[in-house]
């Protein structure tokens, strides 16, 4: 039987495709349309997945929607009653929309697919809770879920065993640790569910000024993890906007406009509010664990995409094993639908290995294999170097990244949720002290203070950083090893945030931040074979496995998706060399890219 999961009409809508339980393929809308978090129907991610399969819509045995469209229009409707006449503005902003198409989902969703069968409808967090727990690797497990909102829940724990799950206990709606997260992320000026993981990486520059002011008025966080906002500070609930006048008066001032300079007062906030959430997911986790016995943890919903509170919470040791949804956000909820549809709907059975999990390394994407490539390339007289096989093409991005130069790998099948895991990266050298500077401001073109991440060899991870389990979808963040790390000195430790980022602070600088911590991939042959040949050949030659993995793309782009995404990215950044599959290109061979518009005004900066 096929199962066709969709995500909508809210952020980051994807399509997941399944067959007997099975998954056959996976992938957001925007890669498709090149608009960051479409919201749309997933139209391009559906006919990508029936085709991997080779079916058509009449195939499909059920067809599986994320959430339950009339219970979040009741909380949007109750929520504007109990605030009118305040938000009247955003209400009449938004019930056309309900009115015209979101309450008719299973009509508007029949008629988008040409499709005449079964639909269901899991709740939101069940959604969630299905793509953390059953392609986990564990027979067994405890359940943490935390977002934005979806119908009405916010945060959920519960139990999953065999092929039954169950949700125990949940917060509702209005109070949410992920608004939370975003209110800040709105007041320091980034975008609302965009911006979260740059509030993230911006915290280590900050000091943990204001921790006790949001715990003293906006957050009452008990001993369990429960929580409850004053939501006096918050405008989240009739408005446009995340924060109030209240929350300004308690920060000093109104929320930093997009673009302006950073300053100290957001890094101690985002500091802040970071050490805050870390809290809450500590306490959250210790109390779902005295209450389900489980010592295995799976975790999914937009807040388990911070991996700084996921690496604390694996530090703790409130778990012996963590597993993460890869595509932890609203896109994973297509794959959580699809799998709730044929677990618990359809009563079928589940296995679990206890090590490897269901994701197949969130490899789930599309790909276009060399011969198509090979095409592409002569069609438009692009010189290229065509290599036999992975092991002649290992052997030379290897060197090349040895010599510092920066490659653009783009591999094998594109990855599902919006961590680049060696399909489509941007790779370079870990040892080198410009690399962090040179990919973020002539390649990246983003805000010098973000830092990235490494690609380490599994077998190695401890060699390299305070950790020893696997991390194959970058959701955990680890310190680097004490006797790598290279002190700063007394002159160093006086400089001004962002400056810090540029004093060499280990012997893999490029991917250490300034508190010394690495968001961390581990790269095993068995989900990534060429990309764990080429890190192999890359210790070879230098003595070091570990490179720098950043995604493939420019600020505000989404992950480039097919070749022709690539070799304009490519073409229009500082990158040395491009790889799409076994072709290697090098920019100094390349003609000048003819007919290119300026990106800034193709993507709009997230």
């Amino acid at each position: 039987m096929y199962i066709l999961g969709v995500s909508a009409f809210y952020h980051d809508s994807a399509a997941a495709l399944l067959k007997d339980g099975e998954i056959v393929a996976a992938a957001q809308e925007e890669r498709f349309t090149r608009k960051k978090h479409d919201a749309s129907y997933p139209a391009n991610a559906v006919d990508f997945c029936l085709k991997s399969a080779g079916i058509a819509a009449k195939d499909i045995g059920i067809l599986a929607f994320y959430d339950k469209p009339w219970i979040k229009f009741e909380r949007i409707l109750e929520t504007y009653l109990a605030y009118a006449p305040a938000g009247i503005g955003s209400f009449f902003t938004a019930i056309p929309m309900w009115l015209k198409e979101k309450l008719w989902m299973r009509d508007t969703l029949r008629e988008k697919l040409g499709y005449e069968g079964r639909v269901v409808f899991p709740e939101h967090h069940e959604s969630h809770a299905a793509s953390a727990f059953f392609p986990s690797p564990f027979h067994e497990a405890a359940i943490l879920t935390t977002d934005g909102v979806g119908e009405w829940t916010t945060t959920s724990f519960g139990q999953g065993k065999g092929s039954e799950m169950e949700i125990l206990q949940e917060i509702r709606f209005p109070h949410s640790l992920g608004l939370l997260y975003s209110a800040f992320t709105y007041y320091t000026g980034f975008k609302v569910n965009s911006g979260e993981y740059k509030v993230m990486g911006l915290a280590p520059y900050g000091e943990p000024k204001y921790v006790k002011t949001i715990l003293d008025n906006i957050i009452d966080l008990k001993e369990d993890g429960s929580y409850k906002l004053d939501m006096s500070y918050f405008n989240y609930c009739a408005g446009l906007t995340m924060t109030g006048g209240k929350f300004h008066d308690l920060f000093g001032g109104p929320p930093r406009k997009p673009e302006a300079n950073l300053t100290q007062k957001e890094m101690d906030l985002a500091r802040s509010v970071q050490d805050v959430t870390e809290e809450a997911v500590l306490r959250m986790g210790r109390h779902v664990r005295r209450v389900t016995g489980k010592k295995n943890l799976c975790m999914a919903g937009g807040v388990a995409l911070n991996c700084v509170a996921n690496g604390k919470l694996l530090r703790e040791k409130v778990y012996e094993n963590i597993w993460i949804q890869p595509a932890a956000g609203d896109a994973g909820g297509a794959l959580g639908a699809a799998l709730f549809a044929w677990h618990s709907v359809e009563k079928k059975p589940r296995s679990a290995g206890g090590k490897m999990d269901r994701q197949k390394g969130s490899l789930l994407g599309t790909e276009y294999g060399d011969d198509h490539i090979a095409a592409y390339l002569a069609r438009n007289n692009i010189p290229s170097t065509r290599f036999s096989n992975v092991d002649e093409l290992t052997d030379a991005v290897a060197k090349v990244l040895a010599e510092e130069k920066v490659v653009g790998w783009f591999h094998g099948r594109m990855e599902f949720g919006p961590r680049a895991l060696g399909a489509r990266s941007i790779i370079g050298d870990s040892r080198s002290p410009k690399m962090q500077s040179i990919m973020n401001l002539k390649i990246k073109f983003r805000e010098s203070f973000r830092p990235f991440a490494p690609s380490v060899l599994r077998e190695k991870v401890n060699d390299y950083f305070d950790m020893d389990s696997d991390s194959p979808y970058m959701l955990l963040v680890a310190p680097v090893q004490e006797r790598r790390r290279i002190p700063m000195t007394a002159e160093q430790e006086k400089l001004f945030g962002i400056e810090k980022l540029n004093v060499p602070r280990s012997d893999i600088p490029a991917v250490t931040h300034v508190d010394y911590s690495a968001r961390v991939q581990t790269v095993d042959a068995e989900r990534n074979p060429a990309y764990y040949q080429l890190i192999g050949k890359f210790e070879k030659l230098t003595g070091c496995g570990v490179i720098i993995n950043t995604s493939f793309n420019v600020r505000g782009e989404p992950i480039v998706q097919k070749p022709e995404d690539a070799y304009k990215c490519f073409m229009r950044t500082n990158m040395d060399y491009l790889v799409l599959d076994n072709h290697l290109l090098a920019k100094e061979a390349q003609p000048e890219l003819k007919e290119d518009t300026d990106w800034r005004s193709e993507f709009e900066l997230d």
